[in-house]
């Protein structure tokens, strides 16, 4: 139920935005800079490039407001959006134009040889017969967390445990498979 909560506030203070609300802004800032800043990171894979990056973002946002429909989409994706298309515009800004073909033919082959790819799948094996040492509902968890980038937060809430016992979960687990791995 808090979560339907917080997309509503989310929503109202990017209205507010949309009326030149200072104070709804500095709130919306607080409320979801950790969550866009990570989305931009993740794509620029530089922490100063992110940290200027998300300024930009939130120009964008201020500047937009009017432009978000509630209801038409949730509040944070509309915010991820405007955040994850910026980074990758900037991704895009810095790539050198291809004219020079001859220079492409000499950039070497970055896919993995065929013992690098055996070694990949052998390693990717031992990870996913250690997950499998572990509890379901842990793995499941391990998973969420490492590979498809869940915080503790939404881990939490999706095995509706609280977020210091989801914590554990991921510390215990971490050391069941390091354990597994090394053995």
């Amino acid at each position: 139920m808090a979560r339907q909560n917080d997309t509503a506030e989310i929503a109202d203070m990017i209205s507010r935005c949309a009326l030149a609300d200072r104070a709804a802004f500095r709130t919306l800032y607080q409320r979801t800079s950790a969550k866009l800043f990570g989305v931009v990171l993740r794509i620029l894979r530089n922490r100063a490039e992110a940290e200027e990056a998300i300024q930009e973002v939130y120009i964008k946002i201020w500047q937009r407001a009017d432009r978000y429909v509630p209801g038409q989409y949730s509040p944070i994706s509309w915010l991820v959006a405007i955040a994850r298309n910026h980074a990758l515009d900037m991704v895009r800004a810095r790539r050198p134009a291809g004219d020079d073909l001859d220079a492409a033919m000499e950039i070497p082959d970055a896919a993995p040889d065929p013992e690098r790819m055996t070694e990949s799948s052998e390693d990717g094996a031992r990870i996913e017969a250690c997950l499998g040492q572990l509890e379901a509902d842990r793995a499941d968890a391990v998973r969420g967390a490492y590979l498809d980038g869940y915080s503790y937060e939404e881990l939490a809430e999706r095995f509706a445990v609280p977020i210091n016992t989801m914590r554990t979960w991921l510390r215990r687990s971490l050391i069941r498979l390091r354990e597994c791995l090394t053995a």
